[in-house]
């Protein structure tokens, strides 16, 4: 646990955050994110970081991912009800830029095995590149479902030209501890990536998709 946020005052947001959920049922369920305000902090000067965290309870469920895959990953894949696409699937894109687009768009996350995996730019383009959505290596050694829970567990930290960060931390389903051991952990990675570690936090906020901020320091 983090030295400067106490126990009590993460469980204290967590509890009133999941209350007013509970409250105000959607019809969807909200999404948990964890708000960072930074300073001292000169994006134009200062080295930007970034740096990915893979937390042990996946915070969003609904997570997207499609399988880039060879005929073995491709059978895994429909197995475990996954959505996978070959590259004979691929090729039918014809490198049009806006059908791209809109498949990258349609998924969060994308895996490709490892003997594709460099054919994929020249079949489809710099189009998942742009997205942000290059697809991640995986190998006939690992457990596809394994690979696909720890991609849906991972959350991102990166700096770029604002001084405000954001990640998804968990979800209104979820209970208070797997909530604040999410948020411990993601609080003390974001921590580790500063140059002066709290020194450059100036503000951090837990918000359900759909409630009001919720300060935390």
């Amino acid at each position: 646990m983090s030295s400067k946020i106490s126990n009590q005052t993460l469980e204290k947001a967590v509890l009133k955050i999941l209350k007013n959920a509970d409250s105000k049922k959607r019809k969807f369920c909200e999404t948990i994110e964890i708000q960072i305000g930074l300073k001292n902090y000169d994006p134009k000067k200062d080295k930007r970081f970034s740096g990915t965290l893979s937390l042990p309870n996946i915070p969003k469920e609904n997570r997207k991912v499609a399988i880039l895959g060879d005929a073995v990953h491709l059978r895994e894949a429909n197995s475990a009800k996954l959505d996978g696409y070959g590259l004979e699937d691929l090729k039918k894109f014809n490198k049009q830029k806006k059908i791209i687009k809109k498949f990258s768009r349609k998924y969060d996350f994308f895996l490709a095995s490892d003997s594709i995996i460099r054919s994929i730019p020249r079949i489809l383009g710099p189009g998942l590149n742009k997205a942000g959505k290059f697809p991640l290596l995986v190998t006939h050694s690992e457990d596809l479902l394994e690979k696909v829970n720890t991609i849906k567990s991972n959350i991102k930290f990166e700096l770029k030209k604002v001084l405000c960060l954001g990640a998804s931390v968990g979800n209104v389903k979820m209970n208070s501890e797997k909530l604040i051991h999410n948020i411990s952990l993601a609080i003390n990675f974001l921590v580790s990536l500063l140059k002066k570690n709290w020194q450059n936090i100036k503000s951090l906020h837990l918000k359900s998709t759909m409630g009001k901020p919720v300060r935390i320091y």
